[in-house]
């Protein structure tokens, strides 16, 4: 596959604004790059759309269009390489739309791990679903403790919040598509680090949530190609 350009982009205007920014290690693994620059054509273009779909006359009293993309990379070692990808679009409104993807690339594979490739059974995302669950209504309660609420308040609260928590992370791999895989002293990965954008499992303003689940956790549900990534497990032959 040719090598793809990741330069990074800014352009201004008086109707928008666009940065995007990638990582240089990146144009190493060509196929990656092409999904990185993909997911950045793609919310360009739509903030495009948008723009151009502004009525004439009102581009100039609005408030700028903004788009704010930055890819960093999370790990890369000869098994494993992952970037994020985090920002912005705004295209009018109270405040922009959040952007978060994460990208885990197998070198050796030269394929993309997925959520639905790395636990394919509903048992796997049931275990994860409620180890989650756990973690993200443990931070709530502690969230919430931190506040001086009312006990109706805080029981509203509760309610609402944790309704959203549980519709966010039922066991079903869309859910959970979005991870970063955590580095064990020995190479191996100790787990995995889902991520959820705002509104998936609270509130706008509670920003991007995050449950680390551990190996020991994932592993039984694993699929055999990719147990060796993990401690406690092998390479599949």
């Amino acid at each position: 596959m040719p090598d793809v350009d990741l330069t990074d982009v800014v352009e201004t205007n008086a109707q928008y604004v666009i940065g995007i920014s990638y990582p240089p290690s990146a144009s190493k693994y060509p196929e990656l790059a092409a999904q990185l620059k993909g997911y950045a054509d793609a919310a360009r273009d739509e903030l495009m759309q948008a723009v151009a779909a502004q009525p004439q006359g009102e581009a100039a009293s609005a408030a700028l269009y903004d788009l704010s993309l930055s890819f960093t990379e999370v790990l890369e070692t000869p098994e494993v390489v992952a970037y994020a990808a985090d920002g912005s679009s705004y295209t009018g409104g109270a405040h922009g739309m959040p952007l978060l993807a994460r990208f885990v690339w197998l070198p050796k594979q030269r394929q993309m791990l997925t959520a639905d490739r790395l636990v394919p059974d509903a048992a796997g995302w049931q275990a994860v679903s409620a180890y989650a669950r756990e973690q993200l209504h443990t931070a709530l309660s502690q969230r919430i403790d931190a506040e001086d609420l009312s006990p109706a308040e805080r029981a509203e609260l509760v309610r609402n919040a944790g309704r959203m928590i549980d519709d966010g992370t039922t066991a079903d791999a869309e859910n959970f598509s979005q991870f970063e895989p955590l580095a064990g002293p020995d190479g191996k990965l100790r787990g995995l680090r889902f991520v959820f954008p705002p509104y998936q499992v609270g509130p706008y303003s509670d920003g991007m949530q995050s449950v680390e689940v551990p190996a020991s956790v994932l592993f039984p549900h694993v699929a055999p190609a990719y147990r060796g990534l993990f401690e406690g497990g092998s390479p599949s032959h």
